[in-house]
């Protein structure tokens, strides 16, 4: 990194995305709706827009290198972030979450997601600061995670979130339904947790695995924690809104992982080419740097853009071949059945017009609130 950020342009960009992302959870919270595709594809261009200006002013202010490794560090996110959706949609299916409070949900997910990066964020920075070789550490991760992201397949993320689902309902009495953004309510006089803290559960641990994953890759892009956080910001931004336009898509894309691998891969190669270029290590070369050569940030970029480009067109022209369209792919346009809660003497208490429903988000037979045994 052969750059300076300065000082009051790291504060102003944390106080406009601070504000950014306020407005986004107020409106959420406000409105809460399930967005039509024409609206989603306008609050997913506007974020892609927010995030190309800001890689300009980056390059205007700091210089074209800072730039480019922003825009580097924000692709690989955003490409990364793709997966994240892919279990998030699986979260949202196995809970029957209705729509309209997806939106609501979607933003915990990505403020939780937001904390957690950041923490590994200050960790990794201290750590490469501290640790030259911990460079070999995270290009090995990066390896290992890409052939697990190109061997195994859709199912052992369905299979994982299975597990984690059943284990937390055999231990936490839950309602039959959702009680609004509620996650404990009184049903028959005693307080009781609701499916929605499940979902959060299920959600938070998926931004934990996924946050292991991501920092170690955009730190091969960049060791500027601004540029790595930044990057993170913009990625996760615009996440919400590409789950109600391609949630329903991103199970058909059946190349896009293998992308996503070549793209952890070739960041794991560059990681460790860096190590070895800087190497410090006594066992290895004498503790001496080995003359290899090492990748550019914009060779970085143009091998992301292309690796990402060729998994969509691979995975649309596989859907034609099938006979699939983009519209029988489409989502479904009925609205989920509501779950009507009434108040009662004794506390809050569900309609029998959103049982059927509420029963398959949790997973139980009627009329038993306990746990499942």
């Amino acid at each position: 990194m052969d750059f300076v950020i300065p000082v009051w342009f790291e504060i102003g960009s944390f106080v406009v995305l601070s504000l950014i992302l306020l407005a986004d959870l107020l409106l959420v919270v406000k409105r809460p709706h399930v967005p039509s595709p024409k609206e989603s594809g306008l609050w997913v261009a506007f974020y892609v827009t927010l995030a190309l200006i800001f890689a300009g002013l980056m390059a205007t202010v700091v210089g074209p290198d800072a730039g480019g490794e922003f825009v580097a560090g924000w692709l690989t996110e955003y490409s990364l972030s793709i997966d994240n959706l892919f279990v998030f949609v699986i979260i949202m299916a196995q809970f029957a979450v209705p729509k309209k409070m997806q939106q609501e949900v979607l933003m915990v997910g990505i403020i939780l997601a937001l904390l957690l990066r950041g923490a590994f964020i200050l960790v990794g920075a201290a750590l490469i600061e501290n640790l030259s070789w911990i460079f070999y550490i995270f290009g090995i991760f990066l390896l290992i995670t890409a052939a697990q992201q190109a061997f195994s397949g859709r199912e052992d993320d369905e299979e994982r979130e299975s597990k984690l689902i059943g284990f937390l309902r055999r231990r936490i009495a839950i309602t039959d339904e959702f009680h609004g953004m509620k996650m404990r309510t009184v049903v028959d006089g005693r307080k009781i947790w609701t499916p929605l803290l499940i979902v959060f559960i299920a959600i938070g641990t998926t931004d934990l695995i996924f946050a292991i994953d991501s920092i170690p890759a955009i730190f091969g892009i960049t060791q500027s924690p601004f540029i790595v956080f930044t990057a993170n910001i913009f990625a996760l931004m615009g996440l919400r809104q590409l789950y109600f336009l391609l949630g329903h898509l991103v199970d058909k894309l059946v190349y896009l992982k293998f992308g996503i691998a070549f793209i952890l891969a070739f960041i794991g190669v560059k990681l460790t080419l860096h190590a070895l270029h800087e190497n410090e290590v006594f066992f290895i070369n004498g503790g001496e740097p080995v003359p290899v050569p090492e990748i550019g940030t914009i060779t970085s970029l143009i091998v992301i853009v292309i690796a990402m480009a060729v998994a969509v067109i691979a995975s649309l022209v596989k859907m034609r071949h099938d006979g699939i369209s983009l519209r029988d792919a489409g989502p479904a346009t009925e609205e989920d059945e509501p779950v009507v809660v009434e108040a009662t003497a004794e506390g809050e208490k569900p309609r029998a017009e959103g049982r059927d429903a509420a029963r398959t988000a949790a997973g139980r037979p009627e009329g038993g609130a306990g746990p499942v045994d």
